[in-house]
């Protein structure tokens, strides 16, 4: 009988990348921690606990899906034969989930997995430093768990396998998220000496960040409420990360997502290293699908056809705004093909204009039904180019599974638009105004006359969009249960995800969500 309860040989399984492990496997073990820890050293360990950020963040059926196709950003239509998958991604845009949806679970299990391979390092003797990289991990793993199902099964390493683990309900693991922050805080490294893709003092204070400003609204998800207190700590956790003076604004907006944003990003406080070849922590490479699920089978790079903006969010972009797209080197100049939103006739490296794979033009429209049926079922939908394609590290074809773009966790820009949102909703208008507009300014768009909570949410849509934001935002805001482009009215349960029916099976301590 399956059990989600914590595997003791799930040290082993960090070697393999942690492939099929989760908490629902079976207890049992060949392996004592002596002999464990003769083999599998803590750096392992650790690179086992990094390693296992790309299945909930990277994937996009996990963690990026729960938070993107449920908002007014994405949509995953089914075209003919394609993309239907038993319907997942149409239960995510219209709010029809329900306990036994697979992106659900996976998601769930997914994370989990994170945090107990990131508590495990702690049962090895870790340096200080070690420890605070592994428990920062653990830390964002179980805010994501949090802003996802509002409780979180947690075990201390210390605690026994044989008894499920406990669950911490909203306000104690709001607690314990933002302790561990701040306990770990003086062990862990600074950039930039510290690479983005290494846990850092800055991205402890993002995700402290994102802890406060998020508070008032874990706790009541229909109202929610912001402290000034809170709001305070957000504005001076940003006020520090400034002044590093490690971070500014990118001249190109679309370098925080390149290939080589590792090099080229100046805003990227914490990422999940990417790409072959790599000795020191890193995962597989899983952003390659950023651009594959979007783009067409007949452009260059190849894709699969699939995810889509929607027409009402495109159009809260001026035409000036960098972030909207356009070209971009070393990637318009070998494929043709744009960053940003591709919307219209698509063309080749050469500007011949693509064609479907029924011989009509590659012309992609702002038009997109949750299932298509036409003619035109291959290009409905606005595309979304936001990691720019790596056509260098396949040494192999142009058309490759394989990328070297760090995936981005937290960025300066949020830094200061959370700050703004602080600000905003503590009297500070003409603070917070100031802020969206450097922003605004700095991405070719024109600055505003003014702020409201609305503009502040479209501005953090225009800035942060498909970067996994959305939900959590259109939640803290007030909007989630609102109508928007193919959704309808909705149902404040949807305000939490269900906990999985086999995850409540075997885990008395889980009380399912309500309306569930």
């Amino acid at each position: 009988m399956t059990k989600h309860i914590f595997r003791s040989a799930i040290a082993i399984a960090a070697i393999a990348g942690f492939q099929a492990c989760g908490l629902n496997e079976q207890l049992g073990s060949t392996i004592n921690r002596k002999d464990a820890d003769s083999v599998i050293k803590v750096p392992a360990l650790l690179k086992g606990a990094y390693d296992n950020l790309q299945l909930p963040y990277q994937e996009f059926d996990n963690s990026w899906g729960l938070s993107q196709m449920t908002t007014d950003e994405t949509v995953g239509p089914t075209r003919g034969g394609d993309w239907d998958d038993n319907g997942v991604w149409r239960s995510l845009h219209e709010h029809t989930w329900n306990a036994d949806h697979a992106h659900i679970q996976s998601a769930f299990t997914n994370l989990l997995t994170l945090q107990f391979s990131a508590s495990n390092v702690l049962n090895f003797k870790p340096s200080n430093n070690q420890a605070a990289q592994a428990r920062f991990l653990r830390a964002l793993s179980m805010f994501t768990v949090l802003d996802l199902w509002g409780q979180v099964p947690f075990r201390n390493p210390s605690d026994t396998l044989l008894n499920a683990p406990k669950v911490l309900k909203t306000q104690e693991a709001l607690d314990y998220i933002i302790s561990e922050l701040n306990a770990i805080m003086p062990d862990l490294g600074a950039r930039p000496a510290t690479p983005a893709y290494v846990a850092n003092k800055d991205a402890a204070r993002a995700l402290l960040m994102k802890c406060y400003l998020n508070k008032g609204a874990f706790l009541n998800r229909a109202a929610p409420t912001f402290a000034a207190a809170d709001m305070q700590q957000v504005i001076t956790l940003a006020d520090q990360i400034k002044g590093t003076g490690t971070y500014r604004l990118a001249t190109d907006y679309f370098d925080n997502f390149a290939r080589d944003n590792d090099l080229k990003s100046t805003e990227n406080i914490f990422t999940q290293q990417n790409g072959p070849g790599f000795s020191t922590v890193r995962s597989g490479n899983a952003t390659y699908a950023r651009w594959k699920f979007t783009v067409h089978y007949n452009m260059t790079p190849s894709g699969w056809n699939g995810f889509t903006t929607l027409s009402d969010f495109y159009d809260k972009f001026q035409a000036s705004d960098r972030r909207r797209g356009g070209a971009y080197a070393g990637l318009t100049d070998t494929s043709g093909m744009l960053a940003g939103f591709l919307i219209g006739q698509q063309y080749d490296v050469n500007h011949n204009p693509l064609k479907d794979r029924k011989g009509n033009p590659l012309a992609f429209t702002r038009d997109v039904q949750l299932k298509e049926s036409g003619a035109n079922l291959e290009v409905t939908g606005i595309r979304v180019i936001k990691y720019v394609p790596d056509f260098f590290t396949s040494t192999n074809s142009k058309d490759n599974n394989e990328a070297s773009n760090d995936y981005v966790f937290f960025r300066y820009a949020d830094v200061l638009l959370m700050k703004a949102e602080a600000l905003l909703r503590t009297g500070n208008a003409a603070g917070a105004l100031a802020i969206v507009n450097e922003i605004r300014l700095a991405r070719g768009a024109t600055a505003l006359g003014a702020l409201d909570v609305n503009s502040l949410l479209d501005e953090r849509g225009r800035e942060l969009y498909w970067e996994g934001w959305r939900r959590q935002d259109l939640i803290r805001f007030g909007k989630f249960l609102q109508p928007w482009q193919l959704k309808p009215a909705d149902n404040p349960r949807n305000l939490l995800f269900p906990i999985p029916t086999s995850d409540l099976a075997v885990n008395k301590n889980l009380v399912q969500n309500p309306g569930y």
